[in-house]
């Protein structure tokens, strides 16, 4: 039955003083005991307690030294501390409270107060446990509705562009592939790679003659065409997800160009954000090598001389060669999600990493 208790752990140089403090908590919990400072941060450091009841003044570490490293610890700064002491000034009490201790007793202790001190502190741990758990939970659970936010609307692209089907599933890895290579940290390059599906989500809001139509595109309908950027950030609003922020960056910038002549703002440089310059190498090197009504496939390697060509007109000269030196990993993913009528809805649930 021991195992199921929850464990206290007694600190104090004097014995008497555990044993009463043992003889109060033992039917109720597992009482483990140190008589000095630094056996109790090794018993905590080794199976932490549930909750510490400290002795304040011991010979070489005190109990405010105790109390000061084991909250520096990450494996033991969560563990709540008592201190027992027959210390009762307000400047020992405001000691104690700024170093991390949850509660104070006085010695010579009394059953009933010590038994209700301890046994209010262990809930509250547990409802702080269960807290945390639940905003966890609800962060998860606000993460997946997020993805499939970007999901459902990519499919409702996929509907009106044939561009948008297996083509976001490629762009989106070779996007994850350049951003790898960059001092981004991982959390970003998720981002990148969460989001980068959304962004031609604005083309919803362009004409099916516009979009399919096979040959070249009056002065008129490539101003329509123009227009999709801010459609796609219209479409995906401001938000406080980052995800769904990136997004919208991403949807918004990722035709403008390095040299300025991009739509929709004509920024330059790293006035585009990276996240844009990412994706604008990734998008056009995917759409060059994939079919469309108005054109043939290109051939990988004039594609690659394309990019190489507008390093620094186009393109950010920074990535390019970023992305020219991972090209065994492009074509890969290129291989495995090459395009067919079957898997598109499927490949797009695994991309974004939500159940079909």
């Amino acid at each position: 039955m021991n195992r199921d208790k929850l464990t206290v752990l007694v600190v104090d140089d004097a014995p008497e003083n555990i044993e009463i403090l043992r003889t109060i908590l033992q039917p109720q919990y597992k009482v483990k005991a140190a008589r000095t400072g630094e056996k109790a941060i090794k018993i905590a450091q080794t199976t932490p307690p549930d909750m510490i009841l400290l002795d304040v003044v011991m010979p070489e570490m005190d109990g405010y030294e105790v109390c000061r490293q084991l909250k520096v610890d990450p494996t033991t700064a969560e563990i709540p501390i008592i201190f027992i002491t027959a210390k009762t000034s307000a400047d020992n009490e405001t000691q104690g409270f700024e170093l991390g201790a949850v509660d104070y007793i006085t010695k010579p202790v009394r059953p009933a107060i010590v038994k209700a001190r301890v046994a209010t502190h262990l809930a509250l741990r547990d409802q702080t446990h269960h807290l945390e758990e639940l905003v966890v939970q609800r962060t998860i659970e606000l993460q997946n509705t997020h993805l499939e936010l970007i999901r459902c609307l990519g499919q409702a692209a996929e509907y009106k562009d044939n561009e948008t089907g297996l083509h976001v599933i490629r762009m989106s890895h070779y996007a994850r592939i350049i951003a790898q290579q960059l001092d981004v940290g991982d959390d970003w390059v998720q981002l990148v790679f969460q989001a980068a599906p959304m962004h031609d989500v604005g083309k919803i809001g362009i004409p099916d003659s516009i979009l399919s139509k096979p040959g070249k595109l009056t002065d008129e309908e490539w101003q329509m065409m123009r227009n999709h950027p801010e459609y796609g950030a219209e479409i995906i609003g401001d938000h406080s997800s980052l995800l769904l922020s990136m997004a919208r960056e991403i949807a918004l910038t990722h035709h403008e160009k390095w040299d300025g002549t991009g739509y929709p703002y004509n920024l330059a440089g790293e006035a585009i954000p990276l996240s844009g310059r990412v994706v604008a190498i990734a998008d056009v090197f995917d759409a060059l090598t994939s079919e469309r009504p108005y054109k043939h496939a290109w051939a990988v390697e004039d594609a690659v001389a394309l990019i190489q060509e507008n390093a620094g007109k186009h393109f950010d000269p920074d990535l390019v060669p970023l992305f020219l030196k991972e090209l065994p990993a492009v074509l890969e993913i290129k291989k495995k999600y090459a395009e067919n009528a079957e898997g598109v809805s499927k490949h797009l649930h695994n991309v974004l990493g939500v159940s079909a």
